[in-house]
């Protein structure tokens, strides 16, 4: 009789456990052993970098909470905030209309790609499809476009850089660039281009300086104004997403507001994106 009832309690002490995780997963804010409230966010590898400066900027005046990323990629942090599992899915897209059924979006920051040649080059202005045509090898020369009979050399990131990831996938060349370099931060690219008279890179706008050329984009030059007002086409959302049905905790309304109503925007420019316009 004993062990029945032992045996009973243990299989209810279980089952409280599973409710128990279960429940955390589902509620929007958790406690850590060090009694401070958890924000989760999951998703897009590519807004790495602006999550890191919000998210640490917060922690620092916020000791209370901490702030969490999961880099899973965009439609694994939509599915992750739709199924409850993290307080703030990211995404460097916009939201799908089936998505929108149950889910917001929130633009939190745009990810403008300027692209970049040497300042001796006296290429301008060129459109995506010429841009993409470079990028896979269909355009070698520079007197194709109108520029010095040279090769064209081109320099891009390294596979997991998200400036690459969205490069590729607004110009429509993704696995598809024969790039002669695949160099690991901006700041190589930026230096490899503005010292090699024949190449040409991309690089996020805050870290192109006067070292290096951006050219036009189908007639629009890349810049703040022209990013906001969606003019230059090289560019893309990020996107912070919640659920409709659901109100976020106290902590994470608090960080969701901190990044988004423009308390935020140096930070936003110091991750190399541009700030929304207000």
């Amino acid at each position: 009789m004993k062990k029945t009832i032992i045996g009973v309690i243990g299989v209810l002490a279980s089952v409280c456990l599973i409710i128990g995780i279960f429940a955390g997963c589902k509620g929007a804010a958790t406690y850590t052993q060090n009694n401070k409230q958890t924000v989760s966010t999951d998703g897009s590898t590519s807004i790495e970098k602006v999550i890191g400066y919000l998210s640490e900027s917060y922690m620092a005046d916020h000791t209370d909470v901490t702030v969490t990323y999961n880099p899973t990629g965009s439609g694994a942090g939509i599915q992750a905030v739709a199924e409850g599992r993290c307080d703030i899915g990211l995404a460097s897209r916009n939201l799908k209309d089936e998505e929108k059924a149950n889910l917001n979006e929130t633009v939190v920051a745009i990810d403008g790609i300027a692209v970049i040649v040497n300042n001796q080059n006296t290429i301008d202005d060129l459109t995506i499809e010429q841009i993409a045509g470079i990028y896979k090898g269909e355009i070698t020369n520079w007197k194709e476009l109108g520029g010095t009979d040279a090769p064209i050399v081109l320099i891009g990131r390294e596979a997991a850089s998200g400036t690459r990831d969205g490069f590729e996938s607004i110009t429509g060349t993704d696995d598809l660039c024969k790039y002669a370099q695949e160099l690991t931060s901006t700041g190589d690219v930026v230096q490899t281009v503005s010292s090699n008279p024949n190449a040409i890179g991309y690089a996020s706008l805050a870290s192109v300086g006067d070292t290096v050329k951006a050219i036009k984009v189908e007639g629009t030059a890349p810049t703040t104004e022209t990013i906001q007002n969606g003019e230059y086409k090289i560019q893309r959302n990020f996107v912070f997403v919640t659920r409709k049905d659901d109100k976020l905790s106290e902590s994470a309304q608090a960080f969701f507001d901190f990044a988004v109503n423009g308390q935020a925007d140096e930070l936003i420019v110091k991750a190399g994106a541009v700030p929304v316009k207000r």
